[in-house]
């Protein structure tokens, strides 16, 4: 079931004048705020382990440290303003989007930032399929 998160304060741009965006924003404008820089998450969990075995598990494991690194920064999911996804098969990635789709929803909600996905041929560790980058903007506390 996706997250349910509350609007995010950032202008997300998708001009009609392109073509539709789906499953990301073409462009996002940052609200005021501090700025969150995320180290690349993997599906390393809180033990050390990297569970998963595919590239939807381990995106599971990846996209939950995003939340948990952000949340540490006093952020949460809808702060995301941008994210570069890394995997080591891309055709892997696009027969999966359904089942990947849903994951991310339930991590981070209906919220898409500006993205992009890079197929690269290794990551640090080998057994890693994926890994994050992302960046958010965190509103000053009132």
């Amino acid at each position: 079931m996706p997250v349910d998160l509350p609007e995010t304060p950032h202008l997300l741009l998708n001009p009609p004048t392109m073509a539709p965006a789906s499953g990301y924003s073409n462009a996002v404008v940052c609200a005021p705020g501090r700025l969150v820089f995320l180290g690349g998450q993997t599906n390393l969990d809180a033990q050390g382990a990297r569970p998963g075995e595919t590239l939807t598990e381990q995106m599971d494991v990846a996209l939950a440290n995003v939340v948990e690194a952000l949340a540490a920064a006093g952020g949460a999911p809808q702060h995301l303003v941008w994210m570069q996804i890394f995997v080591t098969d891309a055709a892997a990635y696009r027969s999966s989007t359904r089942e990947l789709g849903a994951i991310y929803r339930r991590h981070l909600g209906k919220h898409y930032p500006a993205m992009a996905l890079f197929e690269i041929s290794g990551l640090y560790y080998p057994e890693s399929q994926v890994e994050l980058m992302c960046i958010a903007v965190v509103p000053e506390q009132a």
